[in-house]
């Protein structure tokens, strides 16, 4: 058995067994939830990934990743918040990076849904109506690829709307134009404060009715909703009111197991950073749902929750770095590197826990390069026994 000495925050150190790798099962897919794993970016060894830089991305690892993810049943959520979109990924490495993934799903046969938004724009626009020109821009470009599209939320609407008419505005005119159904894309502030407000309200039961009425007079247009508001009973009462047709694709990374598990009348399907870290096991989970087995489904997630939630602990929005580490120590990646240099928004005894817990939920599947990586990464940082 491979052996890890860790530190805790108490300064004490602790020896870690590390569970033998567990064999996890391939799937094609799954008949009672639709799920997509949100990818992260792999960056180039050689690279200048440093802050202000143009991503410099290995292609080769992380096309690797997303066929990791389709081989344990996932459809992935390409260039999402996951992949660092507003917080390093420019749009001309991301538009390369929804190439290159949406030829890929073709050949595999698998799903594949790509975010449009307006992040190539000027922070500091001030129009309305640019932004809705940027959005455009940046949709047709995704439906060009034959991927579908995610609206992703824009820090540029949020900035420049000053009532509900104008979100209307310019989504009553994105759905028109789509040429297949959509997902729209609610992120909440604990992933992005820049999005403070979004669709027209401070409040949130306001917020979400605008959100409804926008959604209920285009159902034909919408697949369905993806929410990252980290509140598990704001995600039932919507996903019960939504149109006929219309899923709720949760993105609460804190609650997931049991929103996916649903209430016996309403469940919500997935589109999930933490997905990229536990396909294996949510894999298995959702295989173990279209069995009916729920017993085995709370058997193989639950363990991944501790995990989650630290991995997505506040500051949320840093929480790309626990998914690029726990990519690392699996071998996904030579190295620990992130666009922007955002392997530095983590501490040493962040990770070491996160590799606690994932150990935990038999996640590590290659035990001794972990311990290798994880005592090289400790002794860099100045943690030696």
């Amino acid at each position: 058995m491979t052996t890890l000495n860790l530190p805790r925050p108490d300064g004490t150190w602790e020896t870690l067994d590390l569970q033998p790798p567990r064999e996890w099962p391939s799937h094609d897919g799954f008949t009672s939830r639709v799920a997509f794993g949100a990818a992260h970016v792999i960056t180039r060894a050689l690279g200048d990934n440093t802050p202000g830089q143009p991503a410099d991305v290995d292609w080769d690892s992380t096309l690797a990743f997303r066929e990791h993810l389709f081989a344990h049943g996932l459809g992935v959520a390409e260039a999402m918040d996951t992949a660092q979109r507003g917080m390093g990924l420019d749009w001309a490495t991301t538009q390369e990076l929804i190439s290159r993934s949406a030829a890929q799903a073709k050949a595999h046969g698998a799903r594949i849904a790509s975010g449009a938004g307006t992040d190539h724009l000027a922070a500091d626009v001030d129009s309305v109506d640019e932004v809705l020109a940027g959005y455009e821009t940046q949709l047709e470009f995704v439906e060009s690829t034959g991927s579908q599209a995610i609206i992703m939320a824009s820090r540029q609407l949020a900035r420049t709307a000053t009532t509900s008419e104008d979100y209307f505005k310019v989504y009553d005119r994105l759905l028109t134009q789509a040429d297949r159904p959509v997902i729209l894309h609610w992120l909440g502030t604990a992933f992005d404060p820049a999005l403070e407000g979004y669709w027209g309200s401070n409040d949130v039961a306001t917020a979400t009715a605008n959100f409804l009425e926008l959604i209920t007079a285009h159902s034909a247009k919408v697949d369905g909703v993806k929410v990252s508001l980290l509140d598990a009973d704001h995600e039932k009462g919507l996903r019960s009111a939504l149109p006929d047709g219309v899923r709720l694709y949760t993105g609460d990374d804190f609650n997931y197991p049991e929103l996916i598990k649903g209430d016996g009348v309403h469940h919500s399907d997935a589109l999930l950073g933490i997905f990229a870290a536990i396909a294996p096991a949510a894999g298995a989970a959702l295989a173990a749902l279209d069995r009916g087995d729920h017993t085995a489904y709370d058997a193989l997630m639950e363990p991944t929750l501790p995990l989650a939630r630290h991995i997505f602990a506040a500051p949320t929005y840093y929480y790309k770095t626990g998914i690029a580490f726990l990519s690392w120590l699996n071998g996904h990646q030579p190295g620990f590197t992130m666009v922007g240099g955002l392997q530095s928004a983590r501490s040493a005894l962040h990770l070491a826990h996160l590799l606690r817990l994932a150990n935990d939920a038999g996640l590590l599947t290659a035990p001794d390069l972990a311990a290798q990586r994880m005592q090289a990464l400790l002794a860099t940082a100045g943690l030696v026994r």
